[in-house]
Order: structure tokens, then C-alpha cells, then sequence
């Protein structure tokens, strides 16, 4: 018998134990992943070639329900009116943010905690209650907006929510101040990021402040304006509060954004195989834009190890 021999046992490696490690504890999301997103998403793909009432079992019918959506005109009224949204929503979301972010980067202006509070508490606000608040901003006989403000300038208030004209663009103002304070808190986050010493060495080299700006502060807010872009416009193809509580799809349709007719067919008319075909198609569209802009990003996405001195 041989002593002092040393059993081969079966420990792991240093790599695959921090391996190991890393998978247990990430674990817990895995399984959320799998349970909470990829099983819904297995499960809508199957829905949407069937046709199911939620009473009764699903039937299949193929490809019935993707040829009709391509012939549903209010299918593609509702894909018109979100993206008219984005389209005004997101910039506008964009501009209002940064230059809020940028008053609010001043630390010389009093009392700043207090003013940042308030121009965030809309974030933590429910929505229905932000959505009726406006209801009562936007009413043409009593509301603030029409019998106040315009009023004492002489100018007859228009029927904001009733006016084929006006209820995209007063959505649009709502969403703006609903959703400033979210994205001014992650700008801010950002210009409090940049370093100062690439303002002092541009100071040195006569660079003003506007010069600054376009030179430094905004390439390098790119990456959040980028990250803001991409949930502004997921953000869009989400909203179904507001057409929900203060305009119900009208007037004439002008509201009715997807989520809404989505809600309309699957829960109010019980054609949950058609509202299925409706999510995926939708769903593909947003895959779709997200990988133009990921693309496009390239072309105007700047960080800060790319700007040298001499570049502003």
C-alpha cells in the first residue's frame, strides 16, 4: 500500500466553477426568460393561426388570419396612427428632455433637489389619473386650457380631443410632459458623466458654450439619446391608456392606435386568434425598426474615447 498518493477526485476547474456560479445565479432570470417571455411568445405564434373565441376550443385555420389583417382597413388605420404619433412624439420627447436635463445640470440655481423632484413626480403618477387630469386640461368649456389661458388672450378655445386635427397632437403634448421626467433624469445622469476636463480644454482653446454643446455635451449624450429613441419608439406602439380613457379610438378614428383596436378585437369582439396575428405582425415591425436604427446608429453614435483635443 502506497501512502501520501493523492485520490483523483472529481472537483472542478477554477473556470467551470465560476461558470457554474455564474449560471445559478442568473438562473433565476433564465427561468423568468423562459416561463415569462419565450413561452407566451411560443404560445402567440400557435395562436395566431387558429381561431378562438375563449369559450371554445381553438380551430386552425392557417394563414386565414395574416391575409386578412393586409385587407382589415382599420388594421392599417391604427398602424398609421401610432406611427404618426411616434413620429411626433419621440422627437418632441427627445428635445423637451435634454433641455430640461440641461437647465437642471445648472447646481449655482436654488433650491435644484426640489426643482428635479418636480419635474420627475409625473413618472410616478398612475396613468389613468394623469389621463383624466388632462381630460380636464383639454374640456372646451371648463377646462384650464380653453377657459383660462386662451382666454386671456382672446382666443376661442378649440375642442381639443373632439377635433380630427387636434387629438394626435394634444396626445402628443400630454406624453411629452408625462414622459420628460424620465428621460431628463437619464440625461442628467449622462451630463453629469462627462468629464470636465475635456470643457476646460476646450475652454483653453477659445471654445464658448454653444461651441461646447454641438462639439462635446451632445456627441457625447448620442449613446442616451440612442437608448431614449429606441423606448420612445417601443413606448409608441404601447400606449392604449389615453385612446382607452379620453378618446375611445375617435373622432373618426384619428386615435386609434394599435393597442387599442388590438384590445378592441381580442377582448371586446373575443377574436383572440386575429389579435394574435395582429401582436406578431406588429412585433415584427418593431424588430424590424429596431435593427434600422441599431444600423443607423453607427453612422452618428459617438463615445467619449472617440473625441480628442483639437475635435471641438
Amino acid at each position: 500500500m502506497r501512502f501520501g498518493r493523492k485520490r483523483k477526485g472529481t472537483t472542478l476547474s477554477p473556470k467551470a466553477r465560476e461558470a457554474l456560479n455564474g449560471y445559478l445565479f442568473t438562473s433565476p432570470w433564465l427561468l423568468g426568460f423562459l416561463i415569462f417571455v419565450v413561452g407566451p411568445m411560443i404560445g402567440l405564434i400557435w395562436l395566431s393561426f387558429h381561431r378562438w373565441d375563449l369559450i371554445g376550443d381553438p380551430r386552425f385555420v392557417g394563414w386565414r388570419n395574416f391575409e386578412r389583417l393586409f385587407r382589415d382597413r382599420l388594421f392599417l388605420k391604427s398602424l398609421e396612427v401610432t406611427v404618426i404619433y411616434g413620429l411626433g412624439r419621440v422627437p418632441l420627447g427627445i428635445i423637451v428632455a435634454l433641455g430640461t436635463a440641461l437647465l437642471l445640470n445648472n447646481r449655482r440655481i436654488k433650491f435644484i433637489g426640489i426643482w428635479r423632484t418636480i419635474y420627475y413626480m409625473p413618472v410616478v403618477l398612475p396613468p389613468v389619473a394623469i389621463s383624466l387630469v388632462w381630460m380636464w386640461i383639454y374640456n372646451p368649456r371648463y377646462g384650464i386650457l380653453n377657459s383660462t389661458i386662451l382666454q386671456l388672450f382672446g382666443v376661442p378655445g378649440p375642442r381639443w380631443l373632439d377635433d380630427s386635427a387636434l387629438v394626435l397632437p394634444s396626445l402628443m403634448i400630454m406624453a411629452v410632459w408625462g414622459a420628460a421626467g424620465r428621460n431628463m433624469i437619464i440625461y442628467l445622469s449622462g451630463l453629469q458623466g462627462i468629464s470636465n476636463e475635456l470643457y476646460e480644454a476646450s475652454s483653453i482653446d477659445g471654445a464658448g458654450y454653444w461651441r461646447q454643446f454641438w462639439r462635446i455635451t451632445l456627441p457625447l449624450l448620442t449613446p442616451i439619446i440612442f437608448f431614449n429613441l429606441i423606448t420612445g419608439m417601443i413606448d409608441t406602439f404601447k400606449l392604449f391608456t389615453q385612446a382607452y380613457i379620453m378618446t375611445e379610438g375617435g373622432p373618426r378614428n384619428q386615435s386609434l392606435f394599435f393597442t387599442y383596436y388590438l384590445f378592441q378585437k381580442g377582448f371586446q369582439q373575443y377574436q383572440m386568434g386575429y389579435a394574435a396575428a395582429m401582436t406578431l405582425i406588429v412585433f415584427i415591425i418593431i424588430m424590424g425598426l429596431t435593427l434600422l436604427v441599431f444600423r443607423w446608429s453607427r453612422a452618428w453614435v459617438f463615445y467619449e474615447g472617440e473625441i480628442k483635443r483639437g475635435d471641438y
